[in-house]
């Protein structure tokens, strides 16, 4: 009898720490503040601001939607007021480039959170989980300009150490050429695959590349002798590019491919333009990130710009 009482209050002492354990457990779910989808891993987290701000793309199927890279992981800015960052990787996205054909693929580069060179990453899920493509040829690279085309999704750029990488099967396999040149962006041309094109802080201005990155031309002579921080190219419109250009004294938009430039009357609050995107669905809204961090919109083709962030 007394060994039978002995094993009924072991149960007993069994059940009730499986029911603390069952409680604990569902009182860190209930405490989780991110989104869910799908998974415990695809989740969007309340974040307060930006912190150096990487990269910028605008959603391909929905154009309130858009995604900033950061030194501390992938946020997405929704309806232009929440703010979040996608998952919960923190790393540091120094390289950061859309598939313009699926909403749900990115391409990045940069630091992981514990030291070194990232190579080349892709994300097939909006960014809420990233896989290892590719260290790149001697790397792992840390690609600081990084385009993928829009016209050829496999077509990847990336400048490391000097060097233009290009790989055409999606980071596979990879060729480099070696070039005087240095990048601060990489842009494709929406349209031809051919056409590549880069802002330098050197007194070129914007060059572009007609062979894919093997030879380089000065696109505007408009542009030339100062820093341009950034470009961009109307995804339905290759002719329709907007580019900050210290010659220009900001803001500048072509609609002949680069060849004339007049300049937008937009003073950013003082800031400097390091990132622009159209919008695919609806190129007349354009997103703006300045190196302070703030995010500007403009719905008539950047000719008028509003504070959103």
């Amino acid at each position: 009898m007394k060994s039978k009482n002995i094993l009924i209050i072991g149960v007993i002492i069994v059940v009730a720490m499986f029911g603390i354990l069952f409680l604990s457990n569902s009182g860190k779910q209930n405490t989780d503040t991110g989104t869910k989808f799908g998974s415990s891993s695809q989740k969007l987290i309340p974040v307060d601001s930006i912190t150096h701000g990487h990269g910028l793309a605008v959603d391909v199927e929905n154009s309130n939607n858009v995604y900033i890279a950061t030194h501390h992981g992938l946020f997405l800015l929704k309806n232009d007021k929440d703010l979040y960052q996608v998952g919960d990787s923190d790393d540091d996205y120094m390289g950061f480039s859309p598939n313009a054909k699926n909403a749900k693929v990115f391409f990045t580069s940069g630091h992981p959170k514990t030291g070194g060179n990232i190579g080349l990453e892709e994300s097939e899920d909006g960014g809420f989980t990233w896989k290892h493509v590719s260290d790149g040829p001697g790397g792992p690279v840390d690609f600081h300009a990084m385009s993928v085309s829009p016209a050829n999704p496999n077509l990847i750029y990336g400048w490391f150490q000097g060097k233009l990488y290009r790989t055409s099967d999606r980071g596979t396999t990879w060729e480099t050429f070696p070039t005087e040149i240095v990048f601060t962006s990489l842009v494709s041309d929406p349209k031809d695959e051919n056409i590549v094109y880069a802002t330098t802080p050197q007194g070129q201005g914007v060059v572009v590349s007609k062979n894919k990155g093997q030879n380089w031309e000065v696109l505007s002579d408009e542009l030339k002798g100062g820093i341009v921080s950034s470009l961009a190219i109307n995804l339905q419109d290759n002719q329709k590019m907007l580019t900050f250009s210290e010659k220009l004294g900001g803001l500048g938009k072509t609609t002949d491919g680069g060849k004339t430039w007049q300049k937008i009357t937009a003073d950013f609050d003082g800031g400097k333009v390091l990132f622009i995107a159209f919008a695919k669905q609806n190129p007349n809204i354009v997103y703006a990130l300045t190196h302070l961090n703030t995010i500007y919109k403009s719905t008539d083709e950047a000719n008028t710009w509003s504070k959103i962030r």
